[in-house]
């Protein structure tokens, strides 16, 4: 019995969750200062985790009633997932969950290849060395569990990049970072187990280095880790 009512998945197979729940529940009765704004991060959070797969309709009143919220920011919320390339609006009228395409996926990691790399740089100057360290063990926690939820990869993958951003000393290059990887992540909703230990050694890579404050090393390993992702990606969805 499916639990979950926002979906209509059009006969699409269903996408693995979590036993958490699957999304935040938005009250209008909490002190919350931007609903629409709430509203937009949990739906953006069940796209990126497969709750609302690509092509599944947006129905503002089943949408509103998991939320807990009415429909005025939730109409708010949608119109941000349509600004932001989230969402798309059928030939009939009907709004969607926007399918990713390859292109632009690639034309995404070429932009962030370019960004993470000047970032890792700049935080193996900047970054203080008992947060890097904390962070890698973070990573190596994870790592030694042998395997984990899509929500505590994410959780650690966040960590790992936005860290790094921010630690760049340029808050407009840490969001544009965190946009970007947002993005992407819609594409390849979940990753592979495959991608499990070869990510969190290349985050402990990028992590020494900046702990070692080689700038060279940090930019070159962040290089290798975001190249090594996009390849994976383009086989899995080019296989036959």
């Amino acid at each position: 019995m499916n639990n979950n009512p926002t979906i209509e998945t059009n006969g699409a197979a269903p996408r693995p969750t979590s036993t958490k729940a699957p999304h935040p529940v938005l009250s209008a009765g909490d002190e919350a200062p931007d609903l629409a704004g709430d509203a937009y991060q949990a739906l953006l959070d069940m796209i990126q985790r497969g709750v609302l797969p690509p092509e599944t309709p947006l129905q503002e009143r089943t949408l509103a009633a998991t939320l807990g919220i009415s429909r005025t920011p939730l109409r708010e919320a949608m119109s941000r997932l349509i600004g932001g390339g989230f969402a798309v609006r059928t030939a009939r009228g009907q709004l969607v969950v926007k399918e990713p395409v390859l292109r632009q996926y690639l034309e995404i990691f070429q932009i962030r290849v370019l960004l993470e790399a000047e970032a890792a740089a700049c935080a193996a100057t900047r970054l203080d060395e008992q947060r890097a360290r904390a962070v890698m063990a973070e990573v190596q926690a994870l790592l030694a569990t042998g395997s984990s939820s899509i929500e505590e990869n994410h959780r650690v993958d966040n960590l790992v990049h936005d860290t790094i951003a921010a630690a760049s000393g340029n808050p407009m290059l840490a969001q544009l970072i965190h946009d970007l990887r947002i993005k992407a992540r819609c594409f390849d909703q979940n990753g592979t187990p495959e991608r499990f230990e070869p990510g969190c050694r290349e985050h402990i890579a990028i992590l020494q280095a900046i702990v070692e404050r080689n700038p060279e090393a940090a930019s070159e390993a962040m290089r290798q880790h975001l190249d090594t992702v996009r390849v994976g990606l383009v086989a899995r969805h080019t296989r036959l």
